[in-house]
């Protein structure tokens, strides 16, 4: 990404930013460091919405989807997996894509390749043409979830926790109504295609936003003189630091814990005596419960001076949730699902921590990619070991103490990451 034309000195903490009004590097137009443009604000969150509608209306639909297609087992596993493997993979290359295309554009791209992969899946009959396309969505998904901690940092830098939770409950939001509407609208149209295939429309929509302000950027790329000075951005390498693999590994365990919960409480639910539709009702209350927390964390991460209370307050949530669902699951379930709820807090936590760890758009950007593509690595273990060790043991003790001891993991990362620090710096 190329920095604006003149070049500052290294500045001492993020909230040190040159008060005057200077040219975006995304969008070209002359902005003011505090405040961020109405639409690229819109565009995030459309955007947000998108990330997960993709993933979790193909969960709900995934047993007509394998009729349909006649998916074997094996493909069906590569499906549900493919998620995390293109978060990790395609995410790792989004800081070399945007130091040599503005992010507008980048986005414009993502988003079209989001809509014309869910398009071109729900029409074809063939499995491997059904995987190939799921990829090409995911990998407009696996972009656009590392650049939107960078846009946050980059257009509004002194409202860090109000927009990151603003655009982490845009993607709560869009997550349970893709999970709860995806049957209804297929049962409604009569085919599964049509339950997976209405999302390419919501992400159609995500594109207009970006449209004006790539054109933005090519205008001011070619009003630029040949002999400008221009800053070269600092490279900033997180796989070599700490606060790096602190964040990486936080990401990974909450992610781990958060995939394993949606794939199956819902059986854990069914295991301790209620009718499948009462167990989807409760998998879906804590997502459902997670839209407030989802605007709230971030704005309370924001002001703290350090995350130590929010670390070992979801910490305690989580371990107390797990501790009850061990115990006693059909007896207050619902205090389980809003102790989850709360400790899934650790998702839109983590994700401001990111903007706050970093001094500068390219740090963040850096940081982004390095802790979310080895984090969703980290998190393809979940539903896999919990599946593994459900079927070994007939029950859920070995399961949940598995999620207890990766939650000892992910609180020993959080401690670590607690402390106001920034990534530049080591």
């Amino acid at each position: 990404m190329t920095p604006p034309p003149t070049a500052a000195p290294a500045l001492p903490a993020p909230a040190a930013v040159d008060p005057r009004p200077t040219r975006d590097p995304g969008t070209g137009r002359r902005t003011h460091p505090a405040t961020g443009g109405a639409l690229v604000l819109v565009g995030m969150l459309l955007v947000a919405l998108n990330l997960r509608a993709v993933v979790t209306s193909l969960g709900a639909l995934l047993d007509e989807v394998r009729d349909g297609l006649g998916l074997s087992g094996v493909t069906a596993g590569l499906v549900t997996t493919l998620p995390t493997i293109a978060f990790a993979g395609l995410g790792a290359l989004t800081p070399w894509l945007v130091r040599r295309v503005a992010p507008a554009r980048v986005l414009v791209v993502a988003m079209f390749a989001l809509a014309v992969g869910q398009v071109l899946r729900v029409v074809t009959d063939s499995a491997l043409i059904f995987v190939l396309t799921s990829a090409l969505a995911l990998s407009g998904i696996a972009v656009a979830n590392i650049l939107l901690p960078m846009l946050v940092k980059q257009h509004f830098p002194h409202r860090t926790g109000l927009v990151t939770g603003a655009y982490t409950m845009a993607l709560t939001v869009g997550t349970t109504v893709a999970a709860a509407s995806a049957v209804p609208i297929a049962h409604a149209f009569g085919s599964w295609r049509a339950g997976l295939g209405v999302w390419a429309a919501m992400a159609a929509v995500a594109v207009l936003p970006w449209v004006p302000l790539a054109l933005r950027t090519r205008a001011a790329a070619r009003r630029a003189t040949p002999t400008a000075v221009v800053a070269t951005p600092m490279r900033v390498r997180p796989a070599r630091t700490r606060l790096g693999w602190a964040m990486a590994v936080y990401f990974g365990a909450q992610s781990l814990s958060g995939y394993a919960i949606m794939g199956w409480l819902a059986q854990l639910f069914r295991d301790a005596g209620y009718q499948p539709e009462s167990a989807g009702l409760l998998l879906a209350g804590v997502t459902a419960l997670g839209v407030p927390i989802a605007l709230l964390m971030p704005t309370l991460a924001g002001r703290l001076g350090t995350l130590r209370p929010l670390v070992l307050g979801l910490t305690t949530a989580s371990a107390l949730a797990y501790l009850g669902l061990a115990l006693a699951p059909h007896g207050a379930a619902l205090l389980w699902v809003a102790l989850l709820a709360i400790g899934q807090g650790a998702f839109p936590m983590i994700l401001t921590a990111i903007g706050l760890r970093a001094r500068t758009a390219e740090g963040t950007v850096a940081l982004s990619a390095f802790a979310q593509s080895t984090g969703y690595v980290i998190a393809a273990l979940g539903p896999l070991m919990v599946g593994i060790l459900y079927e070994a043991t007939g029950g859920w003790t070995a399961p949940i103490g598995f999620l207890l001891g990766a939650l000892a993991v992910q609180t020993t990362a959080g401690m670590a990451i607690a402390r106001p620090r920034y990534v530049e710096d080591e």
